[in-house]
């Protein structure tokens, strides 16, 4: 079991995104209260001291993710040099509703087609994401609240306007997001180097959401397991994979073309 001095000394790895800081006790409470979408908040760890439980509480019934720290790991992540012991990190964009991007793609006719990231956690590999899912015309991107960048700046830098267009859904659980979708008619496929199936033998006409593994383990054991599909593309170089975001646009763009020759 972990002890105190543990926990204290262990890394916190905050995003790097200094335009959505927000810090000290005041202004992260305010920004609890008022909505604003939260995507991480950094406690002092071990102080006893009521403001900062109750930035605690408040967050964890929003379902913010708490982080607690060492006043170090503060002191470094601060740019004003007065984080009263709490800084948050604040989203870039709002986050969309899945039932939204469901009913918006309905509402265009189209099929569904929808990229589902497991576990992305380099901002510029999920800004690329969003960018190519917008240009192949997907109707939005799903990530998991947990083991994930959030739409931090950098992201929204990398996705070069994409998230002006593209809906981007946070959840709590991918494994039972993907069970809902199946519930609702949507095939879902995974992507791995050890996939069954090619993609160019695959069709992708229908409604479909397409998992993106993470950078360096793929996809998670419940959500391979979860899919109906696992693909593969297929390589014919010497460099046997791709990273996550070129292998995105592999895929849509496939999905794109044959959607395209259907019609």
């Amino acid at each position: 079991m972990e002890n105190r001095k543990q926990k204290q000394n262990r890394p916190c790895q905050a995003p790097v995104d200094e335009t959505t800081m927000i810090e000290g006790r005041h202004a992260v409470a305010e920004a609890l209260r008022s909505g604003r979408t939260i995507d991480k908040l950094y406690l002092l760890y071990g102080a006893n001291d009521s403001a900062l439980a109750a930035l605690k509480a408040q967050a964890s019934a929003r379902g913010v993710a708490v982080n607690e720290c060492d006043r170090r790991r503060l002191d470094a992540m601060s740019v004003t040099g007065a984080h009263q012991g709490a800084i948050a990190f604040a989203a870039a964009h709002e986050y969309a509703s899945l039932q939204d991007v469901l009913q918006a793609a309905q509402e265009l006719g189209e099929p569904l087609l929808l990229v589902v990231c497991d576990g992305i956690n380099d901002p510029h590999n999920l800004g690329a994401i969003i960018r190519t899912a917008g240009a192949a015309g997907a109707h939005g991107v799903v990530i998991p609240k947990h083991r994930s960048v959030g739409l931090t700046a950098t992201v929204a830098k990398a996705a070069a306007g994409a998230l002006e267009h593209v809906p981007v859904v946070r959840v709590s659980n991918v494994t039972e997001t993907l069970k809902s979708l199946q519930s609702q008619g949507v095939w879902v496929y995974g992507t791995s180097d050890r996939g069954a199936a090619s993609l160019y033998d695959t069709d992708l006409t229908g409604p479909a959401a397409v998992v993106i593994g993470s950078e360096g383990d793929g996809m998670s054991r419940l959500v391979g397991e979860t899919c109906d599909f696992v693909i593969s593309i297929p390589m014919r170089g010497k460099i046997a994979s791709l990273n996550a975001s070129n292998a995105a646009a592999v895929v849509l763009f496939e999905a794109a073309r044959q959607r395209a020759t259907r019609k």
